[in-house]
Formats: C-alpha cells, structure tokens, sequence
C-alpha cells in the first residue's frame, strides 16, 4: 500500500493566525481561552471561549467573496491557503481533475443561519440574506476551496460531530493509501460563537464557567473554540521525490460506534477505535509514545476516556504521556480533530509534548500521566489522535514522525 505523507499544514483558532503560531502556543502551554467578543454573551450564563481574537475577513477577503461566506468558510479557506502554500504541489490540469477535498463540520454557517432566524422570528421581518442556504451549508467550506484551487476532483464534507474532522482526514488518508486520489486537502472548519448554539450548549450543563481543565479533579465542562486546521496529504514517495517537507506521515485510522447512548461516552467504544487504528497501523499499543486525548474536561468523557486507554494499553500507561490541547484552543467541534491532530504533528515533528494546561490536582479516575501544565521534551516515534463524538460516533488517527 502507499505510503501517506502530510506535505503541508495550514491553522487558524485561538492559538494563532498559522500554523506557526499555533505550534508555538501549544508547545509553551499558553491557552487562547478568554471572554467572548465576537457576539452579545449577555444572555449566556457562561462567558468564556476560544475564538480567534479581533477577527476579520478583510486581510483574507474582499467584500463581495466574504459576501458568500460564512466565518466557518472563511477559516477553511485561509487554513486551506496554507497548507497548500506549505506544500507547493506542482498543479497540472490532471492533479487538479484527481485530488481530493474532504472536510468535517459539526455546526456548518451557525453564524449566518441565527442572524436568519433572528430576522424572522425576533425582527418579524418576512425575508432573509438571499444568500443563507449556501452559507450555511456545512459543505461550504470544502466547496470554496475547491474554487480556491480550481480543484474538480471529489470533493465532499463529513458531520460526525467532534469526530468530523477526524473521519474527514482518515478517509482522504485512506483514498490517498488505495491510490484513489494522487493528493487531498483535509481537515475541518467551526464557527460556533452565535447567541442560539451558545443557548444549546448552555442548556447541555456540559460548558464550564471558568475554564477548561480536561483530567483534573476538579474539571467544570468544555470550553468550546473555534478555527480550522487544514492539511495536504500525498504519496510518501511522491513528495520525497519533489523535495516536499514531510511533517508527519498518517500510518493508520479506526473508527467505531458505541451503538448505546446519544451523549454517553461508552469507553468500551473508544476503546474499539484505538485498537482498530492500531491494527490498521500495524502498530502494538508499546510503540504507541504519546496521545492527544479527545479530553473534553467533562466529568464524564475524561473518566471513560481513561478507562479506554488503561483497556488498550495496560501496563504500558504508566509510560504513556496522554494531554488534551483542549485546554488551550477550546472544543472547536467539527474542527477540533483537525486541532488535534495539528498538536500530534508539533509533538512528532518538533520533540515537544503539547501539556494539558489549567490543571490543578490529579483525579484518581483518571490515573493517565497528562504531561501537567507544562511542555515536555520527548523524541516519540508515534502517536494517536483521539476524537470521541456525541452519538457515540469514535475515530482515532495513528501518526508517525519522519526523519529528516
């Protein structure tokens, strides 16, 4: 099978306008998480996220294309535009007819879609921006970066909830390994900071009111954020031979369903998924040298999530750093995976394990070495991704760091 590397990686969140300053942040342990600005919080009972800070369109946009683009879409494409930049692929009319563009999205054009309801039922307006429908589409994003790039080959969205954006990277893996695509654009997009999802989520009881501290004993809820994290996969070979810079290289991907509750974790489920990644990879649990938990900073995910992990790996967590960068760029939903797997990238590529920030005192449920509040140095050979959604939907992506 063909070997899968990532060539380019592209990030917009909390943490920083690139990928540069995203690896930066995660690898000194400083969180984005603070007030809201970007909407009227003063009906929310919660007040805090990470949203990308003083955000606006127009260094990326001019006003007619923004026009068409929800700020989901538009955190897409600026993630999309550098991690093409990153790789330089060599466009030919063939490559640009075959690639692939694969996305996940929880909540797709959240933003666009209250100010419409807004409209209709607080304003008593009998008519919305003409252009609603296709701002809202979560396959908005995907969409405008095909248009970015001219790119005509299959393009498409997944809306697996937290899991998205890791469906969404493990199946353009998968197409790139079968060799049904000679190079994909992937990652995931989210946008969730309007006045009706924060209601939703508030009505969850799942939001903390401080701060989001995943594994320590006295975690309140998520942090919800926002952003997106793009990436270029290709042929290992294929990139050696153009010279391309290989940040990682994507070994394997499982996915489950725990088939119990909408909004239970079920750590037997989990578990199923890092074993399925696993044996895609090849991989024993003992080669396994850091995981980037889902690590929600929920009383519940965090304990089944430990659990999981004790079941896959045994004896070998006590030599198994585990952190959630949760703690530092928010739960952006759709796009958190992508985050995450960004964050496994740095720690693979650069010797530098990401720390699960705001943690304060270890919880006996959650007996995992979470590489505590500060970074850690570490030359690790492979890693895993987790991302675990509501309705019980589970992927796991198994990376490899690349000698250079």
């Amino acid at each position: 099978m063909v070997r899968v590397a990532i060539t380019g990686a592209g990030a917009i969140c909390a943490l920083g306008r690139n990928a540069s300053e995203f690896a930066a942040a995660i690898s000194s342990g400083r969180s984005g998480i603070g007030p809201i600005r970007s909407t009227d919080m003063s009906r929310v009972r919660f007040q805090n996220g990470a949203e990308v800070p003083d955000y606006s369109h127009t260094p990326y946009f001019d006003d007619r294309r923004a026009d068409f683009m929800d700020r989901f879409a538009q955190f897409a494409v600026i993630a999309a535009r550098e991690a093409v930049a990153a790789a330089a692929p060599e466009w030919t009319a063939e490559l640009r007819e075959n690639a692939a563009i694969i996305t996940g999205s929880c909540v797709g054009g959240q933003s666009t879609e209250d100010i419409g309801f807004q409209e209709i039922y607080k304003h008593g307006r009998n008519r919305v921006h003409p252009l609603t429908i296709p701002k809202t589409m979560a396959n908005a994003g995907a969409s405008h970066i095909s248009m970015e790039f001219g790119v005509t080959g299959p393009s498409f969205t997944i809306s697996t909830a937290c899991s998205s954006a890791a469906h969404a990277i493990g199946q353009a893996y998968w197409m790139i390994r079968s060799g049904a695509a000679p190079l994909a654009i992937t990652g995931g997009s989210e946008a969730p900071f309007s006045c009706g999802i924060l209601k939703a989520w508030e009505a969850m009881r799942v939001v903390s009111p401080d701060t989001c501290r995943p594994f320590s004993k006295d975690r309140h809820g998520m942090i919800l954020g926002e952003g997106s994290a793009m990436f270029v996969l290709e042929p290992l070979e294929a990139a050696r031979a153009r010279g391309a810079r290989i940040h990682a290289e994507i070994v394997g991907f499982g996915m489950s369903a725990d088939a119990s509750h909408i909004t239970q974790p079920s750590a037997e489920g989990a578990a199923r998924a890092m074993r399925t990644a696993l044996r895609d990879a090849g991989l024993s649990p003992e080669q396994i040298g850091y995981i980037n938990a889902h690590g929600t900073g929920t009383l519940a995910n965090d304990i089944s999530e430990s659990a999981a992990i004790h079941a896959v790996f045994g004896s070998c967590v006590k030599n198994l750093p585990v952190s959630s960068t949760k703690s530092m760029h928010g739960h952006a939903l759709g796009a958190a995976a992508a985050l995450e797997c960004l964050a496994a990238i740095v720690a693979l590529r650069d010797g530098i394990l990401p720390p699960t920030a705001n943690f304060n005192e270890p919880d006996p449920e959650c007996d995992l070495d979470v590489v505590p509040n500060h970074p850690r140095a570490a030359q690790v050979e492979y890693a895993l991704s987790n991302s675990f959604a509501f309705g019980g939907l589970n992927a796991v992506l198994a990376l490899r760091a690349v000698a250079h």
